[in-house]
């Protein structure tokens, strides 16, 4: 088992750390979209919000790994079948992904100190308010997460469905080599 990402695959941590992002990302969103039609007397009122701005500090950290992880442990060379168009598009996408990520972070942040008031993470630890004498800081920051949150779920998806087409119609390994299950025989699998 290879703990590293090789030139030809990824290795162990970095199909964890994107895995348990992508289900955290869905994750996160889905409980943001349940929430939100929350009333005042429901139980999860307060408890929801609580749970999103925990994971969410926690995705935070883990984005952090994951960009060291990637200076530590590039990730595999592009398959010799992918063009340059096809290459940049997989750089642009990721960039995209990764700003997505830290933006609707960074925006979730702001919604949550806006009053002054630190995020109590899950009640382990505490992230101190920073920033809060921003003009309309909790509704503009919340407009910015709504919308980075769709942006950065609909990137995820068409994420996912290029990963597909490269598996099912491309015939490739880009797929593969996320799920763990190539081999250097099976870096281009034409």
């Amino acid at each position: 088992m290879q703990w590293r990402n090789s030139t030809d695959s990824y290795g162990l941590i970095g199909r964890l750390l994107h895995w348990l992002v992508a289900v955290t990302v869905f994750g996160l969103f889905g409980l943001g979209i349940w929430m939100r039609g929350l009333d005042y007397y429901s139980s999860w009122y307060r408890a929801a919000p609580e749970i999103h701005k925990s994971i969410g500090m926690l995705l935070f950290g883990q984005m952090l790994v994951r960009v060291a992880w990637r200076f530590f442990s590039p990730g595999p060379a592009p398959l010799a079948s992918h063009g340059s168009l096809v290459q940049v598009a997989t750089r642009l996408m990721h960039e995209l992904l990764y700003l997505g990520l830290f933006a609707v972070m960074i925006a979730g942040y702001l919604i949550s100190t806006a009053d002054g008031r630190s995020i109590e993470v899950f009640g382990w630890f505490a992230v101190p308010a920073s920033v809060t004498s921003l003009a309309n800081q909790a509704d503009l920051a919340g407009m910015i997460h709504k919308y980075l949150a769709w942006l950065l779920v609909i990137l995820a998806a068409l994420h996912a469905l290029a990963a597909l087409k490269h598996h099912f119609i491309d015939r490739d390994s880009t797929l593969l080599r996320m799920a763990g299950r190539v081999s250097k025989a099976q870096v281009s699998i034409r």
